[in-house]
């Protein structure tokens, strides 16, 4: 069969025809593989979210958050995508929304490009930026630009970049509280406990885990749930809970803040404890600061002198040097001791104070006693150093430091607070000076009267325990916790009993009769001592009161020193603690009695 040359041309045309379309193809074939192969800068089609976690909460015993975190966020635009017609509409709903003021917003904008308006919006705010957002959208407050050939349009963005720490009722339960320091990582900002409960427990409030979302997003970029989503829940850091009430803390603080003044003293301190439990229920100083904005003046207020700072404590020593020789039976039953008073009478028919020499030393009394031969009860009620110091020799070196490390001084009470310091005392070699000659010993001598050694106001505290908890001591604590220290037994039952009814005494007939309160068991024991500086003892004074306040149910070890109050001019007499730390102690009972911790005995 021959076909035409007209038929011949048309079959050619046909095979070009075809075969351009063919090449049409497999050009189109080859162009969609290369660019879906290659980078389109085309957005992902999924995404990730954090959900940042916080550290924990510390509450009061009643329930108050006493410090807190609050996440923190920053909003931010791109000015190349704001609409100059639009700017000023911008600045004010932002303003609005923000309470940022207008020239701050303007100021910000004057950047071209990404700008980060804030750093340190709340959650509260950011809540309404986000909503915020979206109404400048559809309000066409943003336009759309083109950036290396794609066409984009960034609005206002709200977004999470860390965490700030609150603490609402200011400078409350400061020092003890603690403070904070901050800190970023992954560009996010963290805070770090540095001081007090803040650092103690910063492992347990700072154990979070961020939460996080992943998965496929919408046109709107919100992100969809479905099977293939995950999501891992945010974890804030643990709460913790104090064993203080705000509101018997707070009255405590108000109080000291008056005598602070009163006595022109440098620092007052208290603290309550369960005499049988450890559990305290107010530790409070008047030297405070408000953490969230620690200023220049606070700097010297960031210790907590309760448990960092030593002093010589003085005569509140007294009673534990003579507890120790009794639960040794060194003291004879109604035995007497001579006062080396000798000399002639006053017009009070007082003989002159007494003196005592041990080698070139002399140790002087500071009351005059009617008689010269004292009893037991004479020497703890009027506060008798030479008294003291013959009975606190009649115990050897090692009885003598072993007994003084039993009431923990020396070591560091267990509280739970960082930086405790330990205080000191003297050597056991010291100690044991001449006693193989049987001579009185000059570190025993003063130790057992609170000088030549340091404590802090918490160990004296927990020391005093010993005496209204039947001979054991317990251990402080401020923090609700498992696996507590048990009390350990540091004298009888007996001794520690007699010592309660002496230092009962010395409230009704001594140095400690203004805390006396008809109804309640009262005791306890003054100190006045001198502060060292520099190796020498200053006309500067620690004026303290430790001892006990017990009704029918509840039993009570109170503690209270007044820093360098003053000892000059008109006031010069609130130097003695009876004039000072004792008004204190009282007042802390009629508080206690007003919110119901204590109730009087109507027998």
């Amino acid at each position: 069969m021959h076909l035409s040359k007209q038929q011949l041309s048309k079959m050619k045309k046909i095979l070009l025809l075809i075969s351009l379309i063919l090449l049409a193809f497999l050009i189109l074939i080859f162009s969609i593989s290369k660019t879906s192969e290659g980078n389109r800068n085309l957005p992902s089609l999924k995404s990730t979210k954090k959900d940042l976690a916080v550290r924990g909460d510390i509450y009061s015993s009643d329930n108050f958050k006493i410090a807190t975190s609050q996440k923190i966020y920053s909003a931010s635009i791109d000015t190349r995508c704001l609409d100059p017609n639009k700017k000023e509409l911008f600045i004010t709903l932002f303003s609005l929304y923000s309470d940022i003021p207008k020239k701050k917003i303007v100021s910000k904008l004057l950047k071209n490009g990404h700008t980060i308006i804030s750093r340190t919006i709340n959650q509260r705010v950011a809540k309404e930026l986000k909503s915020l957002a979206y109404k400048l959208r559809r309000l066409g407050v943003f336009k759309s630009i083109k950036i290396r050939g794609r066409t984009v349009l960034y609005g206002l963005n709200i977004y999470e970049t860390g965490e700030e720490r609150l603490y609402p009722y200011k400078d409350t339960l400061t020092p003890v509280i603690g403070f904070i320091q901050k800190s970023t990582s992954d560009g996010k900002q963290k805070v770090i406990g540095i001081n007090g409960l803040e650092k103690k427990f910063n492992k347990k409030l700072s154990n979070i885990q961020d939460g996080i979302l992943k998965g496929e997003k919408d046109i709107l970029s919100y992100i969809l749930f479905n099977k293939n989503s995950k999501i891992i829940k945010r974890k804030d850091g643990d709460d913790i809970r104090l064993t203080i009430p705000l509101k018997l803390q707070r009255n405590i603080e108000l109080m000291l803040d008056r005598y602070k003044k009163e006595f022109e003293a440098k620092e007052i301190i208290v603290s309550i404890m369960e005499s049988d439990t450890g559990k305290i229920l107010s530790l409070a100083s008047t030297n405070r600061y408000n953490p969230q904005k620690i200023q220049q003046k606070d700097i010297k207020y960031l210790r907590n002198n309760a448990t960092e700072y030593n002093f010589e404590p003085g005569s509140v020593i007294k009673p534990i040097s003579i507890a120790l020789a009794m639960d040794k039976n060194r003291i004879k039953k109604n035995e007497l001791f001579f006062a080396y008073n000798k000399g002639k009478k006053n017009k009070k028919g007082e003989f002159p104070k007494g003196k005592y020499k041990i080698n070139r030393h002399t140790i002087h009394d500071d009351h005059r006693f009617k008689k010269h031969y004292l009893t037991l009860e004479d020497i703890v009620i009027y506060s008798s150093n030479i008294g003291t110091l013959v009975i606190a020799n009649r115990l050897g070196a090692q009885e003598f430091y072993d007994g003084f490390k039993k009431f923990g001084l020396s070591k560091k009470t267990g509280i739970d607070l960082p930086h405790e310091s330990r205080g000191i005392i003297h050597k056991l070699y010291q100690y044991k000076a001449g006693e193989d000659k049987n001579e009185d010993n000059i570190y025993k001598t003063t130790d057992s009267y609170g000088q030549g050694i340091t404590a802090t106001f918490m160990q004296v505290l927990k020391a005093y325990s010993v005496f209204n908890n039947n001979g054991k001591i317990v251990t402080p604590y401020i923090v609700y916790e498992d696996n507590r220290k048990k009390a350990k037994k540091v004298i009888s039952k007996e001794v520690a009993n007699k010592m309660k009814k002496m230092l009962i005494k010395t409230v009704k007939k001594g140095t400690g009769r203004k805390t006396y309160i008809e109804g309640l068991e009262i005791g306890g024991k003054t100190g006045t001592a001198n502060l060292v500086e520099n190796g020498q003892y200053k006309r500067k004074y620690m004026s303290s009161f430790f001892g006990f306040v017990n009704d029918n149910n509840k039993k009570y070890t109170i503690g209270v020193t007044v820093n360098e109050p003053i000892s000059r001019g008109k006031k010069w007499y609130y130097y003695y603690a009876s004039n000072s730390a004792v008004p204190v102690f009282k007042e802390i009972t009629k508080i206690l009695l007003k919110l119901n911790y204590l109730k009087l005995n109507m027998k």
